[in-house]
């Protein structure tokens, strides 16, 4: 069964993720925009996996076969670009092939809606109706030409997704009075489809930035600290003040100070939050999902900001950046939006940000983090990762539901169950339980005011729930 999660379709080639099975989701979306469109027309990207371009062009042949117009990336493609271009389009969706920061043999199938962000739930519920519905009989393709017959025809048109996403950032940043400050920037895009964004826009040295479909020494292109390890080297014997990290698809950023600490979504969040709020004088409502540091509630309250609190996956934020004035929204993973950009995640956009950031404020990254640290007080955040069985992770679960007072010697004050099961202790810490959404995984988060501590909280969770 095709099954999408907190962020898309995913499945590992050649056992789930088919060229059958990608007929079937392509299928279902060219059924779904038919009945929503009088005029259906979809937007593809796809990033450097192995594979992806011949499933984007394959999902085009379909698309076009059903009377969708197509347009199709003439390159790899971040997922912030495949978004805006369905904006900027008008197209009923847009699809980018990634499988972001997961394994080289995964492949993904993510949906974009015409406003230029991650689909929403129903949008996602009303694919998935189709996908039953063709799911229930034998796979029947339509006729198809070649991809070059269509080209031909107009019915599919080539784009370069690199133009009107330039114009983009070149309106939002002010990339001269970042390029005049000289900052000596390390660009890890970790083989992934940012690589040759980030060198548009200002000199950067790079790692990681030729095709590699197996990720190399990467491992997985996520940018978190395990994964970073290599750029973490380079910057402690080298000479540069920031390392910008993006993940497979670049929607996520990751970010190294000058002595190569690792500098996680939390903190980027918190100071893309102080900045716009204090120094670019942009007001609306913050939206985090569960898993996010306690530091934006505390910022909330000082200035009076209405919080709102999203279970994990950045669809939920980008449906309120349609609803509501949101100024800044994202999540522990490294994926976050702002009100000076399209409702999507954005590594690069988001780095730039931060670079206008230390240049306004005449501080350093370790500076900047350093000052959140004497602001908020200390919060130290932990995640790991532990593969389970279908059987596991139901056993965790029950364990989680009988709602524990105690976990490795800290009392449970409350419990919030808005993704998973959050237990908060009385110090402020606290502790989240979930399954992901996309892989046979359960996660644990912890957040305390010192890293041991946050250490110490996740080992207690994974005993108490794995016994």
């Amino acid at each position: 069964m095709i099954v999408f999660g907190t962020d898309g379709w995913r499945g590992v080639i050649a056992r789930d993720y088919t060229f059958e099975n990608l007929a079937r989701v392509a299928l279902a979306v060219a059924s779904y925009a038919r009945k929503t469109s009088a005029a259906p027309s979809a937007v593809i990207g796809y990033d450097t996996r192995f594979l992806s371009r011949q499933f984007a062009e394959e999902t085009a042949r379909i698309l076009a076969s059903r009377g969708l117009a197509v347009w199709l990336s003439d390159r790899v493609a971040t997922t912030p670009q495949v978004s805006l271009v369905t904006k900027l389009r008008k197209a009923t969706i847009g699809i980018v092939i990634t499988a972001s920061h997961n394994p080289p043999e995964y492949n993904g199938f993510k949906l974009k809606g015409n406003y230029g962000g991650p689909a929403t739930v129903e949008i996602v519920a009303g694919v998935e109706r189709e996908i039953r519905r063709i799911e229930a009989r034998p796979l029947r393709l339509p006729r198809m030409q070649s991809l070059e017959t269509l080209i031909a025809e107009g019915a599919v048109r080539m784009f370069d997704p690199r133009v009107p996403y330039r114009r983009a950032v070149e309106a939002k940043i002010n990339l001269d009075r970042i390029r005049r400050a000289g900052l000596r920037v390390l660009f890890d895009p970790m083989y992934g489809a940012g690589m040759s964004i980030l060198p548009e826009f200002l000199p950067a040295d790079a790692i990681h930035s030729e095709p590699n479909p197996g990720f190399g020494e990467v491992g997985h292109p996520e940018p978190i600290a395990e994964c970073l390890q290599p750029a973490i080297a380079r910057m402690r014997s080298g000479n540069y003040d920031i390392c910008i990290a993006t993940d497979g698809d670049a929607d996520r950023l990751g970010l190294l100070d000058a002595e190569g600490n690792f500098v996680d979504s939390h903190r980027i969040f918190m100071l893309l939050l102080e900045y716009l709020y204090e120094d670019k004088r942009r007001r609306g409502v913050v939206v985090k999902t569960v898993s996010l540091t306690s530091m934006v509630d505390a910022f909330c309250r000082q200035y009076g900001i209405e919080l709102i609190e999203t279970p994990v996956g950045f669809k939920h934020t980008a449906k309120l950046m349609l609803q509501r004035r949101v100024l800044i929204g994202g999540e522990e993973s490294g994926g976050l939006g702002t009100i000076l950009h399209i409702p999507e995640r954005d590594g690069i956009f988001n780095a730039l940000l931060i670079l206008e950031m230390m240049v306004a404020r005449s501080r350093s990254l370790g500076e900047l983090v350093a000052e959140l640290d004497a602001r908020f007080g200390p919060h130290r955040y932990r995640r790991r990762d532990v593969h389970v069985t279908e059987q596991q992770k139901q056993r965790i679960l029950r364990v989680c539901a009988k709602m524990p007072k105690e976990i490795g010697g800290y009392r449970v004050e409350r419990v919030v169950t808005t993704d998973g099961y959050k237990f908060f202790f009385a110090d402020g810490s606290w502790l989240l339980v979930r399954a992901s959404g996309t892989e046979p995984l359960v996660r644990f988060y912890a957040e305390a005011p010192s890293q041991q501590q946050a250490d110490e909280l996740v080992e207690a969770g994974i005993a108490l729930a794995l016994g």
